[in-house]
């Protein structure tokens, strides 16, 4: 298939193939085409360096790495793609890591497919990929992080470093020790260490009672 040069090359990394193809219906005609897709992030991490699309779409929640720490891994090496979250996951932390980690917008996936295809044209004249009340969200935990006085009052979940929060991810979705150690490419003991952290700020007696916080926001 040819492709002209006004067109949007999207990629998709979704782990669930029927999401995948209401992506690719959602957009098809519109000025855009997907050129590729991916159902884990070990796949899209060895696969977007070749495609170099225009916008790599990501879910959070991938089957081993996660979709954030995709971000982390990609986004320095496709400075000219932007990199959009798609996913299930309304948590403003999670959309504040993404954007951290080099994401240029936040999707979540009850979005219309109008509105999808709306939000991706727009990444080519720089507008903002997210929803108003997410936006709005976000500006207030940066104004709320920004006042000195209030910082010891934030939330056990607040409390949580980045890698703390990738840890406690990867265990609500399932993943042991080794694995999580294998995804973060850390060691496992420094898991454990991490690990023992999260118990302690989140003040739960185990991983599961700590998965469940994750789970519940």
């Amino acid at each position: 298939m040819t492709v002209s040069d006004d067109q949007i090359r999207v990629m998709i990394v979704d782990d669930h193939p029927l999401v995948r193809a209401a992506v690719a219906r959602a957009i098809a005609g519109d000025g855009m085409l997907v050129v590729a897709e991916a159902a884990t992030a070990e796949a899209a991490l060895e696969l977007a360096p070749r495609v170099a699309p225009d916008i790599l779409l990501v879910d959070i929640a991938l089957p081993g790495m996660s979709g954030l720490l995709l971000v982390r891994e990609l986004a320095p090496r496709l400075p000219a793609t932007a990199i959009i979250m798609l996913t299930s996951s309304p948590s403003e932390g999670d959309a504040a890591d993404a954007m951290r980690y080099g994401a240029k917008g936040y999707l979540t996936k009850d979005v219309s497919p109008e509105a999808l295809a709306r939000a991706l044209k727009g990444t080519r004249t720089g507008e903002l990929v997210m929803s108003r009340r997410l936006a709005a969200r976000l500006m207030a935990r940066m104004s709320w992080r920004g006042q000195p006085d209030r910082v010891e009052h934030a939330s056990p979940m607040e409390q949580l470093t980045a890698r703390e929060r990738d840890v406690l991810r990867l265990l609500a979705d399932g993943l042991g020790d080794r694995d999580i150690a294998a995804a973060l490419t850390i060691s496992r003991r420094t898991v454990e260490t991490h690990v023992s952290s999260i118990l302690r700020k989140l003040d739960v007696p185990n991983r599961g009672e700590a998965a469940r916080r994750y789970r519940d926001g």
